[in-house]
C-alpha cells in the first residue's frame, strides 16, 4: 500500500509539471515606481515676452497635474526671455498651478548675464539630490562658456563619489548642448544659439569619462532647441550607459516635453508630448524615432 501511495504522489507531481509546462509564461507587466517631466525652451518663441511660460506649454498643466505618480519638473532652460524681476515673478506665478515641485537648469536667458539677481532669488546654480532610488543633478554650463570645470566639476565628482551608489540612476540636467561638435555623431543635431560657448569645450575629455565610468545608467537631458529650423526640436541618442536627449520648443512645429517614466524593474521609458498636434499630444510618436541626423 504505502508503494502505491509513493507512486501516485510521483504520477500527479509528473501530471502537473507537464501541465504547467504546457501554459504560456506568466508576463507581469512592470509598474511604474514614479515619474517626472522635463521641458525645454519653455519661454518659448523667440522675441515674444508671454507673461508667464510658453501658452501651448501651459495649456498641459491640467494633464501634467492629473498624471499619475508624477513627483517633480524640470525646465532646462532658457525660461524667461529676458531676466528680471517681473519676469521671475510671472513665471513663479505660472509655475503655481502645478502641484509639484519645479527645479530650474538655466539657460543663457536666464543667468548668462544676469547671475547676481538669479542666485539671489534662487540660491547657488548648480545642484544635486536624491528622489525615490535616483540621484538627480542640475549643472549650469554658463559659468564656463559650456564647460563643465572648476568648483563645479568638482562638485559633479564630489556628488558622484557620495550618492551614486545608492542610486539605481542617474538624471542631469543643464540647458546647452555641452556634447555638441568635435565631430561627434551629434555634431549636426545643432543647438539654438551659441551664446557663451568656449571655441573648444571640456565633455568629451573632462566630463564624459567620468560619467562612462560609472556603473550605472546615465540620462543627460539638454533643453537649448526647438526654437527655429536649423535646431531639431528633439534628439535621442543612446552611447552605452550614458542617453543624449535634447528637447524643447518655441518654434510652434514640433514643440515638445517629455514625461519619463521609471518602472519597478528599473528600465525608463519616455513620452513625447507634442504641443502643436492636431488631434493627440501623442502624434510625434516615440523618442527612439528621432536619432542624431
Amino acid at each position: 500500500m504505502k508503494n502505491h501511495f509513493t507512486l501516485y504522489i510521483l504520477l500527479f507531481i509528473s501530471i502537473f509539471i507537464m501541465g504547467c509546462g504546457d501554459d504560456e509564461p506568466i508576463i507581469t507587466e512592470a509598474k511604474v515606481d514614479y515619474s517626472f517631466f522635463v521641458a525645454g525652451h519653455t519661454y518659448g518663441a523667440p522675441g515674444i515676452n508671454n507673461i508667464g511660460l510658453h501658452p501651448p506649454f501651459e495649456d498641459f498643466y491640467d494633464t501634467i497635474n492629473t498624471y499619475p505618480k508624477l513627483l517633480s519638473g524640470f525646465l532646462t532652460g532658457d525660461i524667461v526671455l529676458t531676466s528680471n524681476d517681473q519676469n521671475w515673478d510671472e513665471v513663479e506665478a505660472s509655475l503655481q498651478q502645478l502641484n509639484m515641485p519645479i527645479y530650474f537648469a538655466y539657460g543663457n536667458h536666464d543667468i548668462l548675464w544676469s547671475r547676481p539677481l538669479v542666485e539671489s532669488r534662487y540660491g547657488i546654480s548648480y545642484k544635486a539630490f536624491m528622489q525615490e532610488n535616483d540621484l538627480f543633478i542640475l549643472l549650469d554650463p554658463n559659468i564656463d562658456e559650456w564647460n563643465i570645470s572648476g568648483d563645479q566639476l568638482d562638485f559633479l565628482t564630489n556628488t558622484l563619489d557620495s550618492l551614486e551608489e545608492n542610486a539605481e540612476h542617474i538624471f542631469v540636467f543643464f540647458h546647452q548642448l555641452i556634447w555638441w561638435g568635435n565631430g561627434n555623431i551629434m555634431s549636426n543635431n545643432r543647438p539654438n544659439s551659441l551664446a557663451g560657448k568656449a571655441d573648444s569645450l571640456n565633455y568629451w575629455t573632462a566630463v564624459e569619462p567620468i560619467f562612462n565610468a560609472l556603473d550605472k545608467p546615465v540620462f543627460l537631458f539638454a533643453g537649448d532647441v526647438g526654437a527655429n529650423q536649423i535646431s531639431p526640436s528633439l534628439m535621442y541618442y543612446k552611447d552605452g550607459d550614458i542617453t543624449y536627449i535634447s528637447s524643447g520648443m518655441g518654434h510652434q512645429l514640433k514643440d515638445n516635453f517629455l514625461i519619463i517614466d521609471v518602472l519597478d524593474d528599473e528600465s525608463v521609458r519616455f513620452k513625447v508630448k507634442g504641443l502643436n498636434c492636431p488631434d493627440s499630444s501623442d502624434c510625434m510618436g516615440n523618442i527612439e524615432d528621432y536619432p542624431p541626423l
